[in-house]
């Protein structure tokens, strides 16, 4: 069960996420980890990469199914990240249709693609970062802690679902969201802002549980 110095032995995990990248990292106990089912619910319906990568649904556990592991664990670091990937107000309005709408201008999508671009590089290299950050837990004693990202594995062009097996389990962690986590009420209770939708630099969040 959390204690009252669980927070502080774990400091040395928020500080290095600080120093990988991160804008902001909390210890929580996991109490504060909100799993819901609905949100694996809004991964089948309206998401283009369901199914599609095996770190999102259907092939990661259900939200029921994290609520325990959760349980079996009771610090968590929640983390969040801004991306240097920009998009300016005209951008916005056509990011998500800018690459198949033939009215959209050729300035536009060249900014809509950049700003892809520069955003998968990102995720990668928080990717990278978090499970530095996992490495770091376990080489410190911590034999369990795991690592969460939010959306997608952007690893490879075309993950191996056939198969089910991973070609980089060394590097791919399932998405947070894949599993429940509700990310904006996780950030609220690790006093964590969100700024949904963004202005300009998105915003990403990951999880690490410890114990």
């Amino acid at each position: 069960m959390p204690n009252k110095n669980g927070t502080e032995k774990y400091q040395f995990l928020a500080k290095l996420a600080l120093e990988k990248g991160a804008t902001d990292a909390k210890i929580i106990p996991t109490t504060k980890v909100v799993v819901e089912d609905r949100v694996v619910l809004k991964c089948k319906v309206g998401c283009k990469q369901y199914g599609k990568t095996l770190a999102c649904p259907p092939y990661t556990p259900s939200a029921e199914e994290f609520r325990k592991i959760v349980s079996e664990y009771s610090y968590a670091m929640f983390m969040k990240f801004v991306s240097n990937a920009q998009a300016d107000t005209e951008v916005l309005k056509k990011l998500m249709v800018a690459e198949t709408d033939p009215t959209v201008s050729k300035e536009i999508k060249e900014k809509a693609a950049k700003f892809w671009k520069d955003w998968k590089e990102d995720k990668q290299n928080i990717l990278q970062s978090v499970v530095d950050l996992e490495k770091a837990a376990m080489n410190k004693g911590y034999s369990l802690a795991l690592s969460f990202i939010s959306g997608h594995c952007q690893l490879c062009e075309k993950c191996n679902t056939e198969t089910r097996i991973c070609r980089h389990p060394e590097l791919a962690r399932w998405s947070e969201d894949a599993v429940g986590v509700n990310v904006k009420k996780t950030a609220a209770n690790a006093g964590i802002t969100v700024t949904f939708p963004f202005a300009k630099n998105p915003e990403s969040f990951a999880m690490l549980l410890i114990d």
